[in-house]
């Protein structure tokens, strides 16, 4: 026997209870990893005035690195440094970045609408391949259609995404050359609604379908046990047509498992987004981790893994507020 549904006060005051938790939860969490990213890169062999000076660095004075030191907020002990970049962390100061010589903030707000788009177009190519082949599947269990979803998913599980993006470009850009591979536009032009497009399209469609087996296999799992619940036994008795017994009856509750799933998949979207970005040369804030990682940057470096926690306990919190708000039998006690 199911919970009664919460009136909407108490469903407020649970949603309320629930954004409060996580927020006690995720504050210590973000701070804790902000020490962790410091302090590694604070014991780390790499000297960051290095990076800032390139070639440079071997005929500088031991004044002009003192100097630059200074500038970048590299002078003084560890816990000093520590504590001056967290300081820096409330005001919205994150430092300087070595590799392009600009601040992080501007590196961020630069590159993150890109990131957001390209993830915001995979993620709807993953929900409409996941739902849709799913669905079918698990409606048509045991056909060769569900033998395909099943042997395509559980292959694709395994196999990293740039790889995917290196077939896709040798299938569209060497063998059928239908869609551009790599920057934001053609070269020279301006970043049109056409031109971004153009040349986003695939990067979205290889990190979506990257995404999908395991959502795809999800749905197919979820609704298979649906189909046998009582509610949608009683829907077949009552005489109503399959398509209403699938879609109206056994899809919602296989759906809201998958909800939770779906947040829980954010950290792989991010890995997924870094490594596309790369292939693609998208200039996203993904593709900016591997250029930091390889200049030793530290300052972008502990921005960039900051903001990937905060978006992982974002995604989370958003998959159970959904949950909490379409699931009457869900109370915010976890």
């Amino acid at each position: 026997m199911t919970a009664p549904a919460l009136p909407d006060r108490r469903r407020g005051r649970a949603l309320a209870r629930l954004v409060g938790l996580r927020v006690l939860v995720g504050v210590p969490t973000v701070l804790l990893v902000a020490v962790a990213v410091f302090l590694l890169a604070a014991a780390s062999p790499f000297r960051p005035v290095y990076q800032y000076f390139g070639v440079g660095i071997f005929s500088a004075s031991d004044e002009d690195i003192a100097a630059a030191e200074r500038a970048l907020g590299l002078d003084g002990g560890v816990f000093d440094q520590l504590g001056r970049w967290l300081a820096g962390l409330l005001t919205g100061d994150l430092g300087q970045s070595l590799s392009m010589r600009q601040p992080v903030t501007q590196v961020i707000v630069e590159r993150l609408p890109w990131t957001l788009l390209l993830a915001g177009l995979a993620l709807l190519v993953s929900l409409v391949l996941a739902l849709t082949a799913g669905t079918v599947a698990a409606w048509r269990q045991g056909g060769w259609f569900d033998r395909v979803v099943t042997t395509v998913g559980h292959t694709l599980e395994g196999l990293p995404p740039f790889v995917l993006a290196l077939g896709a470009i040798a299938v569209f850009a060497v063998a059928w050359p239908v869609l551009p591979v790599a920057g934001l536009t053609d070269a020279g032009a301006a970043p049109t609604f056409a031109q971004v497009g153009r040349h986003v399209a695939l990067p979205a469609v290889v990190l979506g379908v990257s995404q999908t087996p395991w959502l795809v296999l999800h749905v197919r799992a979820s609704l298979i046990s649906a189909l046998d619940d009582d509610h949608v036994a009683g829907a077949r008795a009552r005489g109503l047509p399959e398509t209403v017994v699938v879609l109206r009856h056994a899809l919602p509750t296989a759906l809201l498992p998958f909800v939770t799933v779906l947040g829980n998949r954010l950290p792989e979207l991010v890995t997924g987004a870094v490594l596309v970005e790369t292939v693609f040369s998208w200039p996203g804030i993904a593709a900016a981790v591997v250029s930091a990682a390889l200049a030793v940057d530290f300052p972008l470096l502990a921005a960039l893994t900051l903001l990937s926690a905060i978006a992982v306990l974002a995604g989370s919190l958003v998959a159970d507020m959904t949950v909490l708000l379409l699931d009457p039998r869900v109370d915010a006690d976890v």
